[in-house]
């Protein structure tokens, strides 16, 4: 499988030495530190956080932070994160993939972006060496995709503070988080407007965590409900001023989507991989079953459509570095990658046939895993709605 997957990046340009490099460094550390346990974390549910500060300490946490604050100082380039989401996904490590892809790629932007210096100093080194691990809280019971329509209220107090009542759900890394990105509203009379940035820190009073969720796939992916009862917030939590917070949201939506477009590929590559090797080795009526045109012809399909995808996406990188790739182009990505995500794990599935049904095989874990990819980050019938409003459709 990791053959077939390194094949594939040798005839890509988008990365350089000092990218490769990094690859063979991480891949190191997931065969060492990850892969042996991981079996263990998808049936507890969740993964030790102990990983996360080894993650840190090895350098793969948080690299576009500058240095002063421990990190690599890479800047805009969003290829060391690809390389991270590639090689986790190779490894069939989907549950790993989701909590470090969450931690770097969606949350370490409004750190970055959105802090101020005394907010930076006082999270950013612990972001960086995996001490503090970090969640996005947005999606509330009853609330999807309608950031608008969010109802955690936070009401400024005469001392400065705020009082933050409210739920939410679905939120990867809700059990181990320290540090969570909540979406409240300061003006519950508005709507977009109204709408402000905290970040909730793990000892705030009021706040609680409901249970670790049960889930279809992603099962070593701490995922929960999350409450605020009068959770007092100091004022200095919260992250630019009042009434930005949609403002932020949705400037952060591109990476995040990119970066589930990202996954979808890696996992439809990896998926693909095992099955290639599984069909030359498995026997039926005498013969490989490689040996029967309808299942080369599947696998063609699925190679010439991971292709034209993994080319689209590795263009969308480039314009995210370059700071251009526009909502619409991101809405893309997520759409087209996590639809063949989906495509792909399931023709795989049925390749292996029963086999491809139990958990001890890889594809297995990748098709339960795949399906959530086409709600998370936006569903996809709201990609649809981007990407035609950015046609000037409806």
């Amino acid at each position: 499988m990791t053959n077939t997957v390194t094949a594939a990046n040798a005839r890509r340009a988008i990365y350089d030495d000092d990218h490769e490099d990094f690859r063979d460094s991480f891949r190191r550390f997931l065969a060492k530190e990850i892969v042996p346990h991981f079996e263990e974390w998808e049936r507890d549910g969740i993964v030790p956080r102990e990983f996360y500060a080894l993650a840190g300490a090895n350098g793969f946490l948080g690299m576009q932070a500058p240095e002063e604050y421990g990190g690599a100082g890479v800047g805009d380039d969003f290829r060391f994160n690809a390389i991270i989401t590639e090689e986790t996904c190779a490894a069939g490590l989907g549950g790993f993939a989701l909590g470090i892809g969450l931690h770097n790629d969606v949350c370490l932007p409004y750190f970055l972006d959105y802090c101020n210096e005394e907010q930076k100093q006082r999270w950013l080194p612990g972001i960086v060496s995996g001490e503090l691990i970090t969640a996005i809280a947005m999606t509330e019971p009853g609330t999807g995709s309608d950031l608008a329509g969010i109802r955690t209220k936070a009401i400024k107090q005469n001392d400065g503070s705020y009082l933050m009542d409210g739920a939410k759900t679905f939120i990867t890394n809700g059990i181990n988080a320290d540090l969570i990105v909540t979406a409240a509203k300061t003006d519950p009379t508005e709507r977009h407007r109204g709408l402000s940035i905290f970040v909730i820190e793990r000892d705030t009073p009021g706040f609680e965590r409901g249970r670790n969720l049960e889930k279809v796939g992603m099962h070593s992916q701490d995922t929960a409900e999350l409450f605020f009862d009068s959770a007092r917030v100091p004022a200095e939590n919260l992250l630019r001023s009042e009434g930005d917070g949609f403002k932020c949201l949705v400037s952060n939506l591109a990476q995040e989507r990119l970066s589930i477009a990202l996954t979808g590929v890696a996992v439809a590559e990896a998926a693909l991989a095992a099955t290639v090797t599984y069909v030359g080795e498995r026997c039926a009526f005498g013969q490989p079953i490689a040996a029967n045109q309808v299942v080369r012809h599947m696998l063609a399909d699925c190679r010439a459509e991971i292709d034209c995808a993994q080319a689209f996406v590795d263009q969308c990188t480039r314009e995210l570095g370059e700071r251009t790739l526009t909502p619409e182009r991101a809405a893309s990505a997520k759409l087209i990658c996590t639809e063949l995500q989906g495509r792909v794990t399931d023709r795989c599935v049925q390749l292996h046939g029963g086999y491809g049904y139990m958990t001890e095989y890889a594809v297995g874990r990748m098709y339960a895993d795949a399906r959530v990819s086409r709600i998370y980050g936006g569903a996809n019938e709201i990609m649809k709605e981007i990407i035609s409003k950015g046609m000037g459709v409806g």
